[in-house]
């Protein structure tokens, strides 16, 4: 097989007369869509008219937590004086109108009893900078709650910045509840519950029960250079959130209990709505990178998401329902031995109906090594010079899809699968042009009124 560069240089040379001008017009106007016309850029995706609203803070005032006058451990020991003497401080620093609080060097170990299944760590509250001094460590003490925030932002107008809030996981004890269950997944490093213009910056949330943060009934929250890990739930679950935007972070080795995602959107009732995921890097997620379960106008851009050696996905990478709304662009995705839907680096999963909105699906200029992509029993996609290396890109039951200028190569281990990696559809309607397996233009008649299926062969064409 020839690598990559030259299947992208011949891909490249023939683009000009893989269509017409009057088709390739046609296509980028939307013309031959029944989904909504939006603004597109000049790469053909939506443009992109949210941004979340950072806290402004008022004059800084700053005040270091003085542990001797309060008497606060800083040895990881003592939890209920630690929690107690720490959040006394806190409390006085913002009746005080302290708008930077610092919490020195050490080791801080919190917790205490609040009812039978939440367990309670430390409170910021409004119109507050929480900064971590370096070495500076929040633990949540060993408890068997189902449900715990080792730190709970009460208030809107909040930074939380430089440190680290480590879990219990190893250590936690998994009582049962009346009904018998012991997942207590909900144990979180940083609760974000109805708050509006949060930044969380700059913060390792690890080993914690459930998710290293929970959004829940928030606006423009923003979740920037962190590094969350082996959390047994998820990395960050948004659960009702408008405007969130989460960028430049390390999300890997979610794993435990499921989803298991690096982020999961799934708020069932509420509202989660503009979401910006971008510049991440992805790796040893058990259930899988990114899933939106009931997201609309969701930016998925510029990720890396890798399987990653010793490691087996669930679901992922890429998982939406047919009902949110997703635009999916320049993320490079890697998978080694697939999940139980295969090597699929991006599956829409969809159980039939109506979508609730008249939008498309945008899948534009992702590299997916080792894996490709799935659709089915929904409408409206427009996937764009996708490289689907070593394997298929398929639609089943699926009304108007456009595809352009995309790259499919064979599988370099299945050779005997040959057909089966490739171009695949069954009952699809839509457009398409310039599209290749290998070094071989494909003609795809895709048909916008006749129904089209091309079915999987074994061994041939």
């Amino acid at each position: 097989m020839k690598s990559t560069f030259n299947y992208l240089l011949i891909f490249l040379l023939l683009l000009g007369t893989s269509c017409g001008k009057d088709d390739l017009s046609k296509i980028m106007t939307n013309e031959t869509y029944t989904a909504d016309t939006e603004s597109l850029d000049a790469e053909g995706l939506p443009i992109r008219q949210f941004s979340a609203q950072s806290p402004e803070m008022p004059e800084v005032n700053e005040y270091t937590i003085e542990l001797d006058r309060w008497d606060i451990p800083n040895t990881n020991t003592d939890v209920a004086k630690t929690t107690a003497n720490l959040q006394a401080a806190i409390d006085w620093a913002h009746e005080e109108e302290y708008s930077r609080i610092v919490l020195p060097t050490g080791e801080y170990l919190v917790g205490k009893d609040v009812n039978d299944i939440y367990y309670g760590g430390i409170e910021i509250y409004e119109n507050t900078e929480f900064v971590f001094s370096e070495g500076a460590v929040l633990t949540i003490d060993t408890n068997d709650k189902w449900n715990y925030c080792v730190l709970r932002l009460n208030g809107d107008n909040i930074i939380v910045r430089d440190g680290e809030i480590r879990g219990e996981r190893d250590t936690h004890i998994y009582t049962p509840r009346e009904d018998g269950k012991t997942a207590h997944d909900e144990g979180h490093g940083i609760c974000v519950w109805d708050n509006n213009n949060v930044l969380i910056e700059n913060m390792k949330i690890y080993n914690v029960t459930g998710d290293g943060s929970l959004v829940l009934d928030s606006n423009d929250v923003t979740f920037k250079n962190n590094t969350i890990f082996n959390n047994r739930r998820q990395g960050i679950s948004i659960v009702g959130g408008v405007r969130i935007e989460i960028s430049d972070n390390e999300i890997h080795h979610i794993n435990g209990t499921s989803p298991q995602f690096g982020i999961d959107i799934e708020g069932p009732g509420r509202i989660d709505e503009d979401i910006l995921i971008q510049n991440n890097y992805f790796h040893h997620n058990a259930g899988g990178d990114i899933v939106n379960a009931t997201g609309e106008n969701v930016y998925i851009l510029d990720n890396v998401m890798e399987q990653g050696i010793d490691s087996k996905y669930t679901d992922g990478p890429i998982v939406s329902w047919h009902k949110t709304h997703n635009i999916i662009a320049r993320n490079t995705v890697t998978m080694i031995n697939g999940s139980a839907n295969g090597r699929l680096g991006y599956i829409q999963y969809s159980s039939g109906g109506e979508k609730g909105h008249n939008r498309a699906t945008y899948v534009h200029d992702n590299i997916m090594n080792n894996c490709g992509m799935y659709m089915y029993k929904s409408s409206d996609a427009d996937v764009r010079r996708n490289q689907f290396l070593g394997y298929f890109l398929a639609f089943s039951d699926f009304e108007n899809v456009i595809l352009v200028d995309n790259l499919v190569t064979y599988s370099e281990t299945e050779t005997n699968l040959r057909y089966c990696w490739s171009y695949r559809f069954k009952n699809a309607t839509g457009y398409a042009s310039g599209n290749y397996l290998g070094e071989e233009l494909e003609e795809l008649p895709l048909s916008e009124t006749e129904p089209y299926t091309l079915q999987c062969v074994v061994d041939g064409w």
